[in-house]
């Protein structure tokens, strides 16, 4: 896939190098869109050692992220950020297709 709807700040970037070289072997953050969550849709974050063929693949600052086409419909437009607060540190996705979220920000719906 060339299709870049799909962006990496660098802040997550360079949390997920550093994740990234904690591990035994070479791995890239996949992010997906599951159905389920408290609002229809639910992000989730893995560690995994392959890419599939259908992957949109994005480096940035030494960090690999996959997406895989069915998620990249309901993430277009979207940003992965690292952000860290005072109660604590997380990977946000900043989707403008949300029509509404739950308040953990884990869920959302379109």
């Amino acid at each position: 896939m060339t299709d870049t709807t799909f962006s990496v700040t660098q802040s997550a970037a360079k949390r997920i190098a550093f994740l990234a070289s904690k591990e035994a072997k070479p791995v890239m953050m996949r992010v997906a869109v599951l159905g389920g969550g408290c609002s229809g849709f639910q992000y989730n974050f893995s560690f995994e050692d392959a890419r599939s063929d259908d992957d949109l693949v994005i480096e940035r600052d030494g960090a690999a992220v996959l997406v895989d086409s069915t998620s990249l419909e309901l993430l277009k437009g979207s940003q992965l950020d690292y952000v860290e607060e005072m109660v604590g540190a997380s990977f946000q996705v900043n989707n403008p297709n949300a029509t509404s979220s739950c308040g953990c920000g884990n869920s959302f719906s379109v």
